[in-house]
């Protein structure tokens, strides 16, 4: 089974990230920073699509929007005017919900389902990100062992 999902995806160390949100949460500036991270790279914006291969779910581009992105106030762009790596493809590791608010001390979040699969998920409220802190929180959850 294939799904599109509205989002964006990138990776870090490998790591594939699915980012979800509202429109206008920041899922294209999120992936677009951490593409632009040594160790990044940029897969897809907007529209991902992704399946299962080998018990693992596989993000991708929409082949219409593959190696382009939509920069708020700027239009669309492709990956290489940005100077960005790219990757055609990402096994994922952790989906990234993007959120106006959480609490101060919230409990850890629950895996997610994708496609039958349980993924790890980690939510960042506006404050996190305005904070510059989601780069940093996000490579934390990456290196947490997978239950």
């Amino acid at each position: 089974m294939t799904i599109t999902l509205h989002g964006a995806c990138c990776t870090l160390r490998s790591g594939g990230i699915l980012i979800r949100g509202e429109s206008g949460s920041g899922k294209s500036s999120l992936a677009l920073l951490l593409a632009s991270l040594e160790d990044g790279a940029f897969v897809a914006d907007d529209r991902v699509v992704c399946d299962v291969n080998g018990g693992r779910v596989l993000a991708r581009a929409h082949p219409v929007l593959a190696g382009r992105v939509e920069v708020r106030g700027q239009g669309i762009l492709t990956v290489a005017e940005l100077g960005l790596t790219s990757c055609e493809e990402a096994i994922l590791d952790l989906v990234v919900d993007l959120v106006d608010s959480s609490p101060r001390l919230p409990e850890p979040p629950a895996s997610t389902d994708l496609l039958g699969v349980p993924l790890p998920r980690l939510v960042l409220d506006h404050g996190v990100r305005a904070a510059g802190l989601a780069p940093l929180l996000i490579r934390a959850a990456l290196r947490k062992p997978t239950p």
